[in-house]
């Protein structure tokens, strides 16, 4: 029961959602937009990155713990595809061997202008623990492609991959589509040499065929009543002098 009338006006005006038709206001600042080419098209595209499903080892598990609701990367309206066709966003999530650097270059070369690319994890972009002795492992993923967003980590959470959303993000807003031309990616081909040394390799069978091997252990020779090898005996031997 409302005891007095005006006061129940004045409420009714300062709803926030009234029931009435909302009236159009005449004020030139709410009315209009003012903006430039470069800040639309900027904002067009921040706001619709769509990065390509590509992972090579144990980064991807964390890239697609991004697209699931916990962390819900679609909030920047990144939608993942299959095709690199409809992708402007490539995340290097894992190492990159030899034998999967052309299709690597390959999904790089067939994603439309203008496209971005993320290196995420250590091993993507210096080779991480493989960058020491491995042979097949790349070292650095911008020997292949330009990267834009350097991210690392063994492996980076969902958060850092955000993070790094988030900076490229702010790269593309200070873009010009007139110094588009002039900031074309190419290749850099960063290198540092690695000198390997071969090394003479430790196991060359003989272990496998020693006699020792050949006979069942002392303990279920002696439950079974099987003779000791005279071997195995000689290998008991000469482990207790070690020790």
């Amino acid at each position: 029961m409302v005891m007095n009338p005006e006061m129940a006006t004045e409420n009714t005006e300062s709803l926030i959602n009234p029931i009435e038709r909302p009236a159009v206001t005449q004020e030139l600042s709410e009315n209009v937009v003012l903006t430039t080419v470069d800040d639309l098209y900027n904002w067009s595209r921040m706001s619709s990155l769509w990065p390509l499903l590509f992972g090579t080892a144990c980064c991807f598990i964390e890239f697609a713990a991004l697209i699931g609701s916990r962390f819900d990367f679609d909030r920047f309206g990144l939608v993942p595809r299959s095709s690199p066709r409809q992708a402007d966003l490539i995340i290097t999530a894992g190492t990159i061997t030899m034998k999967m650097a052309p299709a690597l270059v390959r999904l790089y070369e067939q994603m439309p202008e203008p496209k971005y690319v993320i290196a995420m994890g250590a091993c993507t972009i210096t080779g991480g623990m493989f960058s020491v002795d491995s042979p097949s492992a790349v070292r650095g993923v911008d020997k292949l492609i330009p990267v834009d967003i350097y991210l690392p980590g063994c492996p980076p959470r969902p958060e850092a991959i955000i993070d790094a959303i988030i900076k490229l993000r702010k790269k593309i807003s200070n873009e010009s589509i007139q110094e588009r031309g002039a900031l074309r990616q190419v290749h850099r081909y960063y290198s540092t040499t690695h000198n390997m040394k071969a090394a003479e390799a430790i196991h060359d069978g003989k272990y496998l065929q020693a006699e020792s091997r050949m006979a069942p252990p002392r303990e279920l020779a002696e439950a079974l009543g099987l003779p000791i090898p005279v071997a195995l005996k000689e290998a008991e031997k000469e482990g207790r002098d070690r020790v």
